[in-house]
């Protein structure tokens, strides 16, 4: 079988070479990602790739063209362990004749209607049978449909698939698919645990990191497209001169992998960088003050993907400053923006110090009544549950809620609230949970997913946002397992029909072991991370029990907060009678934000999901749950669960030395040490708390914590990492 590369689309461009960063197999320490290419145990397995990839012929020019012709040539020996030609532009041993319009190959193979159905980004991967045999043919419509095919193609390989009758089709779900950077300026990273910034800023734009490059690769590896470089908290400085260059720097090196910047941007720039003396939208000064800015900014980089704003949320300014409001102040940008084809993500994470409002129903009750007054290159971008990253939370009930605008999903990547880079936490079934959830707005079918890939309400423009986990830090994510949480992300923004079973099996091979029993047992821990932790720390839909600031540790005794609800006591409502939040008619009525019968079900104690019960109302400690314990029991269970859970993950890993490579192995097991340790903190910490309050017994057969709640209580730690 002959390997043949075709695209439809050439451009020329000026090509640089590019280099990869390696590390030996004995010594893998996490640099290389999930783009491990050593070679394949299985001889044979290795031996029938080897037979039907002989020699590849590329037909393009471009940088990209360029990129996915050394992407082979570092691949497939290196997985095979024997040589291939990879050529361009040229036929190999009477391989297919390609021309610019492709019509002879779309004749040839009888693919038009597949053709068709790519779009710009899409690939087509089959096996084709000609006079001179079988042949792999990868197809696209653009040098960078290639480039994501190639990919596809080499995790094929690196995952043991077979490749003797492939028919690959696939195209992106969401438009957008980028990562946000809270970077700031000074390298400093906000909610980031893996180290500095990767963004040199202060030697940008002439020098030019390797990593830089290796960042490009694994995004494109897994079809992610933008990046927003800096905190959503801005800073006004990235919008001068001197910083463009910088960010410029940067368009440049993503942009052969199909990578567009963005940019945060502060609104009151016009004031801070611009010499006005006002920001207000409706002013014409400001309004050509940014007009001028965008202008300057596509003519230093003309794919310029375009703005993200933080306003009027946490401090932040925005057009409520002047009494305008967030479609004036968006759809301002949104104008400045669109000749030349760029976008405005607007954040839906909004609260006021004056709005006195339950913080979980501030974003609903601004931007509902706003459906429809935005315009069509904005998108609205909504965190997947209402109050702020927490391990478990109901949908956010603004999906659903605004058929009229496109709404941008806001995952966090980085584990904020999921014990930092030092807890095994795979995000991918909480991704997928919030995808698959009916909003129910349409009748049954109107999920999530089908809000945000735009099928529900026909919308063009479709984003998919992940709050990045990526430092200097030699693994990039600080913990190595989170790097599944950047791969996942990638690959449910690309296709949120995947299982996230299916993603881990592909993450693990990719990364850490082909061992099937290994595998097993990795996906299982995988698999029950999340949960374990919810349990450990929020069950029941216990929310936002974290210490103040830095939300590392158990906080939920805090109280002393300017907002109320900045303090975990203002969540959980614990007290003699019981715990919980009251979001039902006779307390917040937040359930009044969602549909039917979402509503009823979440008003009433016995029909809502027990993983959410604690969110939507306040119950007596003896509550009689379906387990038959009373709700006390019951918590101090979840409690005891979610530990010994942890102790039981550090066994299994223990189990897999022989399966992982040593550095991979210890990191892991280190940081599995520190859950272990964690996890028997956060339980014992809340039981003490809650238990003042229940002032029940712990259920029969559990061990007393050992140390005090005065002695959790005085815990301090001012220099735990990200904070903001």
């Amino acid at each position: 079988m002959k390997l043949v590369f075709v695209m439809t689309l050439l451009l020329t461009i000026f090509i640089s070479p590019i280099t990869y960063s390696k590390t030996s197999v004995a010594d893998e320490d996490g640099y290389r990602l999930w783009l491990k290419y050593d070679l394949i145990s299985n001889k044979q397995q290795r031996e029938s790739y080897s037979s039907s990839l002989a020699n590849a012929n590329i037909n393009g020019h471009s940088d990209t063209i360029n990129i996915i012709a050394q992407e082979l040539e570092q691949a497939i020996p290196s997985l095979l362990g024997s040589k291939v030609s990879v050529t361009l532009n040229k036929s190999v041993q009477s391989d297919l004749l390609i021309e610019k319009t492709n019509k002879r190959l779309v004749s040839q193979y009888q693919i038009k209607s597949q053709i068709e159905q790519l779009g710009e980004e899409g690939f087509l991967i089959k096996t084709v049978k000609d006079k001179k045999g079988k042949r792999t043919l990868i197809s696209a419509n653009s040098d960078i449909g290639l480039l994501y095919g190639t990919y596809r193609f080499i995790q094929l390989l690196q995952t043991g698939q077979s490749i003797n009758a492939l028919n690959i089709i696939e195209q992106p779900k969401t438009q957008i698919r980028m990562l946000n950077h809270w970077d700031d300026l000074d390298r400093h990273t906000e909610r980031g645990y893996a180290g500095e910034s990767i963004w040199d800023w202060h030697k940008l734009p002439e020098i030019q990191s390797q990593r830089y490059t290796d960042y490009a690769r694994a995004n494109a590896s897994i079809g992610i497209n933008g990046t927003a470089l800096n905190n959503v908290n801005a800073n006004s400085l990235i919008l001068t001169p001197a910083w463009i260059k910088k960010v410029k720097a940067l368009a440049d090196i993503f942009r052969p992998y199909g990578i567009k910047v963005y940019l945060s941007v502060k609104f009151s720039s016009p004031q801070q960088i611009g010499g006005l003396n006002t920001s207000d939208p409706l002013n014409n000064n400001v309004q050509k003050w940014w007009q001028n800015k965008a202008k300057e900014i596509y003519n230093v980089i003309p794919d310029f993907g375009g703005f993200l704003v933080k306003a009027n949320s946490e401090g932040q300014p925005g057009p409520g400053d002047y009494d305008r409001t967030h479609a004036e102040g968006a759809n301002m940008l949104a104008k400045a923006l669109s000749p030349f084809g760029g976008n405005v993500i607007w954040r839906a994470f909004v609260y006021s110090h004056e709005d006195k409002t339950e913080r979980s129903l501030q974003a609903y009750k601004e931007f509902v009544p706003l459906d429809g007054q935005f315009a069509e290159n904005i998108s609205i971008q909504v965190k997947n549950g209402p109050i702020d990253f927490q391990p478990r939370e109901p949908f956010s009930p603004l999906f659903g809620a605004m058929p009229k605008t496109p709404l941008a999903m806001e995952f966090q990547i980085t584990q904020e609230y999921l014990g930092f880079s030092t807890h095994l936490a795979y995000l991918a079934p909480l991704y997928e949970e919030v995808l698959d959830t009916d909003t129910l707005v349409k009748g049954q079918g109107s999920t999530v997913a089908k809000v945000i890939d735009g099928t529900l309400d026909n919308k063009a423009l479709t984003v998919m946002a992940g709050v990045a986990n990526i430092g200097t830090d030699r693994n990039w994510t600080g913990h190595i397992f989170a790097q599944s949480n950047w791969y996942a992300f990638g690959r449910l923004a690309w296709d949120h029909q995947l299982s996230s079973s299916d993603i881990a099996n592909e993450w693990i091979k990719m990364t850490l072991t082909k061992e099937q029993k290994a595998v097993e047992v990795i996906n299982k821990l995988m698999m029950g991370s999340r949960e374990h932790i919810v349990n450990y720390m929020t069950p029941l839909g216990l929310h936002h029990l974290m210490a103040t600031g830095h939300h590392y540790g158990p906080g939920p005794w805090v109280d002393d907060l300017s907002r109320a609800d900045w303090n975990p006591v203002y969540y959980h409502r614990a007290d003699e009678k019981g715990i919980g939040l009251d979001r039902t008619i006779t307390g917040e009525n937040g359930v009044a934000q969602y549909a039917k019968p979402w509503k009823e079900i979440f008003s009433d104690p016995s029909q809502t999901p027990e993983n959410l019960l604690l969110w939507f109302h306040h119950l007596p400690w003896d509550y009689q749950m379906a387990s038959g314990e009373i709700l006390w029991d019951e918590l101090v269970n979840h409690y005891y669960d979610g530990a010994a859970a942890v102790v039981e993950m550090d066994k299994q890993w223990k189990l897999l030395e022989e399966h992982i490579t040593p550095s991979q192995f210890n990191q892991v097991s280190m940081a599995l040490s520190v859950q272990v340790k964690e996890a028997k903190w956060w339980r014992d910490a809340c039981v003490l708390y809650f238990q003042t309050f229940a002032k029940r017994p712990l259920p029969k057969g559990l061990s007393k914590p050992q140390k005090t709640l005065e002695h959790y209580r005085s815990l301090s730690f001012p220099n735990a990492p990200g904070q903001g």
